[in-house]
């Protein structure tokens, strides 16, 4: 990679990763309002029910961690129960039906475990409401030393 693509890659990849957490979550929401709203309309529907595992927990953490996600705010450690949760949708969900995730379906659970999990180690990126408030900490840490 030559010098000049090198820097912009770096200066960019920060911005890239806020990019590629705001257009995971958007998918995820997806998720989340089809149990919740069902909106997009699923067919045939399965009725909400919140005290339930599926559709209510797994609708209630698609559209309100994704959300949390959309925005920015506390990214790492939701992000960390997401990928948790995905995790456990696929082995409880996916993997009986068939060994291979082309089969079962399980794929779209695999890659955003592993895009939560990547999240919860490389937090919101710049474009985030955490890095807002960090930002804010710090100024007003160093207005107060002065």
């Amino acid at each position: 990679m030559s010098p000049n693509i090198r820097a912009v890659a770096d200066a960019w990849a920060p911005r890239v990763l806020s990019v590629t957490r705001m257009m995971t979550s958007l998918l995820f929401i997806a998720h989340g309002t089809q149990k919740v709203f069902n909106f997009p309309e699923k067919t045939p529907a399965v009725p909400y029910e919140l005290l339930t595992v599926y559709p209510g927990l797994a609708g209630v953490l698609e559209l309100g961690g994704g959300l949390l996600l959309l925005f920015g705010l506390f990214v790492r450690p939701v992000a960390f129960v997401l990928s948790g949760f995905m995790a456990v949708a696929y082995f409880s969900v996916h993997a009986p039906r068939s060994f291979y995730p082309v089969v079962n379906g399980g794929d779209p659970a695999i890659l955003y475990c592993f895009m939560f999990l990547y999240f919860a180690f490389a937090g919101g990126g710049p474009w985030s409401a955490d890095a807002v408030a960090r930002k804010t900490s710090r100024s007003a840490a160093i207005e107060k030393r002065s």
